[in-house]
């Protein structure tokens, strides 16, 4: 019973270097397809060259010149767009792969209902399963979102970046950000609430709106009149008594919001940071009811601002929310992102920035004429060219520029500028399916990565030499030796019957490993040998093989036999055995062999338990990938 739960810490360097390689598998496979997509591309425009020299038409294309975007919506999509890269980024930290189930998951979903815990839970559990290839495929998804966002400016290929930003969001939000914790109590706009990859959805589902949606002011005053509505049921949270807000506390025990600050300044951080966060904390315990006065207040004013629609206090609504944003962002959030699993920014930054966009919408919105009725003008060139802004279709369909220019395939037409555009948003979709092949199919598999467990308990040693025989009865009294079992591949471990602890999961490990073999399993027997000198009787094996489900396998074998036989076996493998201090069962050595088909030793492994299912697991799979070595070398 040596490992008694343990687990890889999440700074594993076997995990890590894991990491690293399937960031760069991926990133291969991407720089294949990136390559791919720009020989299409060249080859592409070296068509439309040679058919317009053949037709004697201009090249490159004529250009329709589209009013410029909308500027609201602009805001969003460079500004999501590059939060989401530097999202992205963050998930490049060496302790993503293991520490952000149990430092961020968990800890988001601890105090929301049970029905949030479990939904987090699995998405905790696929993350855990696979650490290394889910931590990578997030950096992808996330790299290839805001991408998308930046260089898809107009038309569906931007609207398509808005659903994309959409979807993964709400899936981020769900299982990493437990819905930001609306469900839980304690709900605060300076903790978070509603969660900032909820307002990546709400960012994203404006971009995808048509563009003829920003036109007037109607789109701007919907969001600024939604976030005031919500600004006000933050200030009524804040002001709720009981929540703990008003009061500042001790230093022994601060109230709700110091209590909050001083665990973000233990944060590992800049000193300058930490030294700043600590100070807030301490005014805060000091002047607590001034503080949240102060809060409410200003959540209060915004918020009646934005709702009330006038234009007028619109921009001085937006300045005081963005001062008390950037304060909390610093002095509460801690900017979000420090100690070594910090995945965004949090929600100040986003929230912001729906703000501004949603205000700019209203002060700077485009004339619904200048949209409408696009005027044409002359080129340097020469060519007369439309200008204004564009209905949707235009960035998908750029008609000729000339009016009565020869009528053209569609492909022909296209400019060197949309073309451009097209094979940047192919290259940018490109990486967000890189990520999310491999997150489904890790959030799909059955099995955890091998990795964990040989992190948790080394590589299996390859060996090669006979290995010892032994002569035993198995759990129906039948004699057994290795002699008998020739022909057959041997998985062989030792466990104690009356264990309750490693021992039964060590026989789970085997009995699902077993079911990886598949129709391999005909060729291999799965022997277990008692390792109790006290409690080592037929009965007490049928027992143990019932309780684990063993007795329905049957290739399974679990022996035992006279005293001086065991103590034979277990010299024999390496296993110490010993009476634990108290109680019936035994503390022994924990290991694996697999034995070929002619009694030669050619593995040899730990089997320490490694901490919850996925380690169980991940130690199954490597047990049953090295039987295969062995069954088909």
């Amino acid at each position: 019973m040596t490992g008694m739960g343990g687990s890889p810490g999440s700074g594993d360097p076997l995990i890590v270097q894991a990491f690293h390689t399937a960031l760069l598998r991926q990133g291969a496979v991407l720089f294949i397809g990136l390559v791919v997509i720009a020989v299409a591309w060249n080859a592409f425009r070296t068509l439309q060259y040679r058919r317009a020299v053949a037709a004697g038409e201009p090249f490159p294309p004529p250009r329709r010149r589209l009013g410029p975007e909308p500027v609201g919506r602009r805001v969003l999509r460079f500004g999501f767009g590059g939060l989401w890269i530097l999202d992205g980024l963050l998930q490049l930290q060496s302790g993503m792969p293991v520490g952000l189930p149990g430092n961020v998951l968990q800890p988001a979903a601890a105090s929301s209902p049970s029905w949030v815990r479990h939904l987090v839970a699995l998405g905790a559990d696929a993350w855990t399963r696979h650490p290394a290839s889910a931590a990578a495929a997030a950096v992808w998804i996330q790299l290839g979102v805001g991408i998308l966002l930046l260089v898809a400016p107009r038309g569906r290929w931007s609207q398509a970046a808005g659903l994309v930003s959409v979807g993964w969001a709400l899936v981020v939000w769900a299982f990493g950000e437990a819905f930001g914790g609306i469900f839980a109590p304690g709900l605060t706009i300076l903790f978070g609430a509603p969660g900032a990859v909820l307002l990546y959805a709400a960012a994203g589902g404006l971009v995808a709106l048509p563009e003829r949606s920003w036109v007037g002011e109607r789109l701007g005053r919907t969001v600024t009149a939604t976030v005031g509505v919500f600004l006000l049921g933050m200030a009524v949270l804040q002001a709720w008594p009981g929540r703990g807000f008003w009061q500042g506390g001790t230093s022994a025990r601060p109230g709700t919001l110091g209590g909050m600050v001083t665990q973000m300044a233990g944060t590992p951080q800049p000193h300058p940071l930490a030294s700043a966060v600590s100070s807030f904390a301490g005014f805060d315990i000091a002047h607590g009811w001034g503080v949240n006065l102060v809060v409410v207040v200003a959540l209060v004013l915004v918020g009646g601002a934005l709702v009330s629609g006038r234009r007028r206090l619109l921009l001085p609504a937006v300045g005081v929310l963005a001062v008390l944003g950037l304060a909390d962002w610093v002095l509460v959030e801690d900017w979000g992102w420090f100690g070594g699993t910090g995945t965004d920014p949090n929600s100040m930054v986003p929230l912001l920035l729906v703000v501004v966009a949603g205000a700019l919408a209203v002060v700077r919105a485009p004339a619904i004429d200048a949209v409408a009725h696009p005027v044409a003008v002359a080129s340097t060139d020469g060519q007369v060219e439309p200008t204004g802004a564009v209905d949707d279709a235009v960035p998908d369909a750029p008609p000729d520029a000339v009016p009565d220019a020869p009528r053209r395939r569609s492909w022909e037409r296209v400019d060197s500028g949309y073309s451009g555009r097209i094979a940047l948003s192919l290259a940018a979709a490109l990486v967000v399916v890189v990520g999310t092949v491999p997150m489904v199919t890790a959030a799909a598999a059955g099995t955890s990565d091998t990795v964990l467990a040989v992190a948790q308990d080394g590589s299996p040693n390859v060996l090669s030499g006979p290995a010892p025989d032994f002569h035993l009865v198995d759990q129906n009294g039948r004699p057994v030796s290795l002699a008998t079992l020739h022909g057959s591949t041997v998985a062989l471990t030792f466990l104690d019957p009356v264990c309750t602890t490693d021992c039964p999961v060590i026989a789970q490990e085997f009995r699902v490993a077993d079911q990886m073999l598949g129709s391999a399993a005909s060729k291999v027997t799965m022997v277990a040998i008692a390792a109790n000198p006290q409690y080592n009787s037929v009965a007490v094996l049928r027992t143990f093989n019932g309780k684990e489900g063993l007795d329905s396998v049957p290739n399974w074998l679990f022996l035992t036999g006279p005293l001086p036989e065991l103590t034979s076996a277990w010299n024999a493998y390496g296993i110490n055995v010993a009476q634990a201090p108290a109680g019936s069962m035994t503390v022994h050595s924990e290991l694996a062999y697999v034995i070929d088909a002619d009694g030669n030793t050619r593995r040899v492994m730990s089997t320490d338990p490694a901490s919850g299912p996925a380690g169980e697991s991940s130690f199954s799979a490597v047990l049953a990938s090295q039987i295969l070595q062995v069954v088909h070398p």
